[in-house]
């Protein structure tokens, strides 16, 4: 039996007659960038996430970068965020000119840890950025007492959160801005590059939406130096037919991830993902952790059982950002966390039949000493 990590095919497929008719629509009106379509989505994502305003634009990581660039951030300042990411986050702070500085995650949720975020607080820094790592929000409330304490910015990378949820808050809506990613693998994902940023603040929704337009408030009137980031017609289309799905994709999820932690909870030598007690977790990663990670995977591949790895190098250690002067050894449940995540199979097309296959095979590998 084969197992994909991802399986968009099959998604596609459950939703065929839709998108096919939502493409041929962009098509008829050759609405191709921004347009009917993008507005049409952003209404309705702004809605689902509750907040006033929702900006689609061309990626998650211009999402980050253009919401910073709204909130003024720029040369000589510092953003605080989590080496635990993918590196989009930190790229982003670096394209505003800004300096990142990084706090380790915590052990059990593995996302920011609040309790270490006052001390590296500085004169120059101006935001944080917490990530909403694998579904799972981070510990919000500390956080934002802490950044209104010290006058900061909040900025949700809500890239891997649509959905999720902290004390019944959806992701994006607590800080100041949120920024989303719909790369195609993602819980909601489009059939190429976008993303979308959403706030309740007028002034910043105004800004970004110039900014990814060339700075334009209107055609030929450039009031700021913007780029090109405008989300085509295309993907707005996609995004609002698979939007009305996602809530049955993420409960889907979530019943996967509640199989898993059944039938692998008694397994020596795993670390199972943990949902916080503030958290509706949405799972668009299953992370388990393990110290036989690469014999692990390899068993599996045999199998035809295909996982992942989120991520293999932390930022902080990448080739990228040794200019900052971390070392190893610097945020040690990041760097365990590398050593030790195996991503398994998880979407809403699974079968029952996969579901077994998958955890027979993890029990056989760790019950009969392949390992």
């Amino acid at each position: 039996m084969r197992v994909p990590f991802l399986d968009l095919k099959a998604q596609y497929l459950s939703i065929k007659e839709d998108v096919d008719s939502a493409l041929q629509q962009v098509l008829d009106r050759t609405a191709f960038a921004g347009g009917p379509f993008v507005k049409q989505f952003e209404e309705e994502f702004a809605r689902f996430c509750g907040c006033e305003h929702a900006i689609g634009v061309s990626s998650g990581t211009a999402a980050l970068w253009l919401a910073m660039l709204g909130l003024g951030i720029g040369p000589g300042d510092e953003v605080i965020t989590v080496p635990n990411t993918f590196i989009a986050t930190v790229e982003a702070i670096s394209f505003c000119g800004a300096t990142p500085v990084f706090v380790d995650a915590e052990q059990e949720t593995l996302t920011m840890n609040p309790h270490l975020l006052e001390a590296v607080i500085t004169p120059r820094t101006k935001a944080i950025i917490p990530v909403h790592l694998f579904g799972q929000m981070a510990d919000m409330d500390p956080i934002m007492e802490i950044a209104r304490k010290h006058g900061l910015y909040v900025i949700e990378d809500a890239s891997q959160a649509h959905g999720a949820e902290y004390r019944g808050k959806k992701a994006g809506s607590i800080g100041d801005v949120g920024c989303f990613s719909f790369y195609p693998g993602k819980n909601l994902g489009a059939y190429g590059e976008a993303g979308a940023v959403v706030t309740n603040n007028p002034e910043l929704a105004q800004k970004v939406r110039m900014l990814r337009d060339h700075g334009q408030p209107r055609k030929y009137h450039h009031d700021l130096i913007g780029w090109n980031a405008r989300m085509d017609g295309f993907q707005g289309a996609v995004l609002s037919v698979k939007l009305k799905h996602l809530e049955r994709w993420n409960e889907a999820r979530r019943n996967v991830a509640r199989f898993y932690e059944e039938a692998l909870g008694k397994i020596a030598g795993i670390t199972l993902p943990h949902e916080a007690e503030y958290a509706r977790h949405v799972y668009h990663i299953y992370a388990i952790r393990t110290n036989k990670r690469d014999d692990l995977i390899s068993f599996l591949a045999k199998k035809e059982i295909f996982c992942g790895i989120h991520y293999p190098i932390p930022v902080h250690l990448t080739k990228a950002y040794q200019f900052l002067g971390y070392q190893k050894g610097s945020f040690p449940v990041t760097e365990a966390c590398a050593e030790e995540f195996v991503s398994l199979p998880i979407y809403a097309e699974l079968t029952p039949q996969q579901l077994e296959y998958v955890v027979k095979s993890i029990a056989e590998f760790f019950n009969s000493g392949k390992n």
